[in-house]
């Protein structure tokens, strides 16, 4: 990795055109002599802190105690993002170097490798409606998850999107978009992907993977990209509304979770289920005033999340519904105070059911690139015992 940026930057050093853009917009931007290529450069890192009270069984007075803190780099990448030989042809490269960004690479799967690329696509705009993508990068599953992370609401996504997304992965990406009437605007994504989520390097587990989304935007598009943005950075001055629907197959899915959580060790692949997906949410902003919700429902195709291979039980996909809801609000002095009530209800032989009640207060300084977020989480669990979550977070990105 050293290398690769030791190399970047002599390449910058003796670039034609390199210019210093304002805060937030990249620390390098570069564009061809020829206009050829371009390439932004960016970076960022969120530092959080965490402490978690756990409440005591009755018998010990059912007080909130035991707190456990943590302290923790999030989240910190490199971003490379731009055109080559033509603006119709763009691309995105983003590694993360954290140790939650590449951590899962211990096994055969990835080579014991750790897991540094978040990103590698290529885009190419064939047609004024149409463009086809290509390499490791986001799923259109729910929208949460693919709002960036550096641009969320809250410290970090729900409990839903943890749980059921469907995340990165390998794949092929037809993209439609059309304007049929006024301001009615429609996106259609449809994918066919490998299966095993980013950076699996031994071969296929199980079968291929295909995911449909259809989002409708009934009133025009929203100011610089905000159906994919949380909280009203931009303030809408009239009404704003986006409504998705993605419909996932997993065919034979590896892991617990589809593209996340351990592989399932089996030995025969036809012992594999094919887990299915189905999500719905909504973005709706208003000058100051925006509001999020989504549902997820997970399932394998026989409604039994439990693997068997020689009469033991090799392993369980994560399978249930969920459904997350948050609003807030941005104050003129963006100040901005947020809630999110979050319930999963995994099936039975998965986990417990969970209920989170979250309370926000974010301070923008310079929109989503510089941050200050906290908030307070009450969780309700239906076998475990409760818990009171604090977290604080800055959030730095150039």
């Amino acid at each position: 990795m050293s290398m690769i940026l030791i190399s970047y930057f002599n390449f910058v050093s003796n670039a034609q055109s390199v210019t210093a853009p304002k805060f937030g917009k990249g620390l390098i931007n570069i564009m061809a002599a020829d206009s050829t290529f371009s390439m932004k450069f960016g970076m960022r890192f969120q530092n959080l802190v965490t402490t978690t009270w756990t409440k005591e069984d009755e018998i010990d007075g059912g007080a909130y105690a035991d707190p456990q803190t943590n302290f923790l780099i999030r989240r910190a990448r490199f971003k490379f993002d731009g055109f080559a030989y033509t603006p119709k042809l763009k691309y995105k490269f983003e590694v993360g170097l954290s140790n939650r960004d590449q951590s899962g690479g211990g096994t055969s799967e990835y080579s014991n490798s750790p897991r540094y690329i978040l990103d590698a696509w290529v885009q190419y705009q064939f047609n004024k409606n149409w463009a086809v993508k290509f390499g490791q990068g986001k799923l259109p599953g729910n929208r949460e998850r693919v709002i960036s992370s550096g641009n969320l609401q809250f410290v970090d996504r729900s409990r839903l999107n943890s749980r059921y997304n469907i995340d990165r992965d390998f794949g092929l990406h037809l993209i439609h978009t059309s304007n049929p009437s006024g301001d009615l605007l429609t996106k259609l994504i449809a994918v066919v992907y490998q299966g095993e989520g980013r950076n699996v390097t031994s071969g296929n587990v199980g079968g291929l993977g295909y995911t449909l989304r259809g989002e409708i935007l009934p009133f025009g598009k929203f100011a610089s990209k905000g159906d994919y943005i949380g909280s009203s950075i931009k303030r809408e001055s009239t009404p704003k509304l986006s409504v998705g629907v993605s419909y996932d197959v997993n065919n034979g899915a590896g892991k617990e979770r589809g593209q996340n959580g351990s592989f399932l060790q089996v030995s025969d692949e036809d012992n594999l289920k094919t887990l299915t997906t189905v999500f719905a949410d909504l973005m709706f902003k208003y000058k100051g005033f925006s509001v999020m919700t989504e549902y997820a429902d997970k399932a394998a195709t026989d409604n039994d999340p439990v693997v068997m291979e020689s009469n033991s039980i090799a392993g369980t996909y994560y399978t249930g519904t969920g459904i997350s809801m948050q609003a807030g609000y941005m104050f003129e002095n963006n100040y901005e105070i947020a809630a999110r009530y979050t319930a999963i209800s995994p099936d039975e032989v998965v986990d417990q059911k969970d209920n989170r009640y979250t309370l926000g207060l974010n301070k923008y300084i310079v929109g989503h690139k510089l941050k200050i977020q906290t908030d307070f989480t009450y969780r309700d669990r239906e076998e475990s015992n409760d818990q009171l979550t604090y977290r604080l977070q800055v959030d730095l990105h150039f």
